[in-house]
């Protein structure tokens, strides 16, 4: 078991995965090759190899499984995406459940609903109307509506994902980063060198699934914003102090205005508060972005005075963790789910804007689908769409 500390620039979140894959040869060719070991990538390749286990799948992540958005998010569980019930979207809490039985993916997921939060009322409510919550920051913060929706363990998901593929014998490999693909009547991937291993793999298909890492490659380099968003860990709060502040049915919640606020309780009590985005250097790097430095930090320590500014009830917690996640946003605040630019074999998905959690694992077994010919791409999904 190890804490998601991959890159130590962003601090450690209270995630644990506890999988490692095991040292093996890598292959020189591939039916599937998909790069990066996150929710949709994982997803995929267990989901590929249980509908076509005569297929080989070989999964490529640059750094440790999960070490990205997957392992940083805040495991906060939505229904729907960013852009809201996109045409074609379907059931994603009721899918992946599926997802989670088919593959045997124990998460400690729990769906109780989740709240919508503002600084009005909602249409059709008036101020006064009860709520359990009543939160003082930049006006009163209250519920006006609940969406389905909930929470669940990153780490264990990322875990649970990477063994089921494992068992349906897809091959998995950390520290491995492709640095270019070059299409031929197959993709050649290039493997960094000085890596693990180095040379090429060729693949007759390949899913882009890294998200706001490797831009150029997955051809979202200018058609997408990558940022870096930040979070904190509260210590336990007493059933007393969750009852105080409307918290006592472990909903999430997220703000639908301005300023941002969203959280979440864990099975210890202690809560997740997130806010606030970290533009990315001129470099276009995220790995960069230092949450130590001077923006990054005032950003967290700002996060911390509001949440003790709360309540009464918060106004002495303490925090033991803070973090940064890389997220990807386009606009319209569509997920993208198209072929790859320069060539068909290719599919690239991501850019969930903070709504992966539940949606990357759904996206990346229908992308497993597409993969394999059974499945059309959505139209919403269009990387100039």
């Amino acid at each position: 078991m190890y804490p998601l500390d991959t890159t130590t620039r962003w601090g450690t979140p209270p995630w644990e995965i506890d999988f490692t894959p095991p040292e093996q040869p890598l292959p020189g060719s591939v039916d599937f090759a998909i790069i990066g070991g996150g929710f949709t990538g994982l997803a995929a390749a267990a989901w590929l190899r249980l509908l076509a286990s005569d297929k080989s799948v070989l999964v490529l992540e640059s750094g440790r499984i999960g070490g990205g958005a997957s392992g940083r998010t805040g495991g906060m569980v939505l229904a729907e995406t960013a852009a809201g019930d996109l045409p074609q979207l379907g059931d994603v809490l009721a899918g992946f459940q599926q997802i989670l039985a088919q593959l045997e993916v124990e998460c400690s997921l729990s769906l109780p609903g989740a709240w919508e939060i503002a600084r009005s009322p909602g249409i059709g409510q008036s101020p006064t109307a009860p709520s359990p919550i009543r939160w003082s920051d930049s006006g009163i913060l209250r519920v006006i509506r609940e969406v389905p929706g909930g929470t669940l363990d990153p780490g264990r998901l990322v875990s649970g994902m990477a063994r089921a593929g494992q068992r349906l014998g897809a091959v998995i490999f950390e520290h491995q980063r492709v640095e270019r693909v070059d299409w031929h009547e197959h993709a050649n991937l290039e493997l960094e060198p000085g890596g693990r291993r180095s040379g090429r793999i060729t693949a007759a298909k390949v899913l882009f699934a890294t998200n706001a890492f490797s831009l150029p490659l997955s051809g979202l380099d200018g058609r997408t914003h990558p940022k870096l968003t930040l979070a904190a860990l509260s210590t336990p709060l007493a059933e007393e102090q969750l009852e105080a502040i409307g918290m006592s049915g472990r909903k999430p919640f997220y703000t639908v205005d301005f300023p941002y606020l969203w959280g979440r309780t864990r099975p210890d009590n202690s809560i997740v508060w997130g806010a606030g985005l970290v533009d990315v250097p001129e470099s276009r790097s995220l790995e960069q972005i230092d949450i130590a430095s001077e923006d990054p930090s005032r950003k967290l320590a700002s996060l911390e005075k509001r949440v003790r500014n709360l309540h009464p009830a918060l106004a002495h917690i303490a925090f033991t963790h803070r973090w940064g996640g890389p997220i990807l946003f386009r606009d319209q605040w569509r997920p993208v789910f198209d072929w790859h630019p320069e060539n068909r074999n290719g599919i690239v998905l991501g850019a969930y804007a903070g709504h992966g959690v539940a949606l990357a694992s759904y996206l990346g077994a229908w992308a497993a689908e597409v993969l394999l010919g059974r499945r059309g791409l959505p139209g919403w999904g269009a990387m100039r769409g």
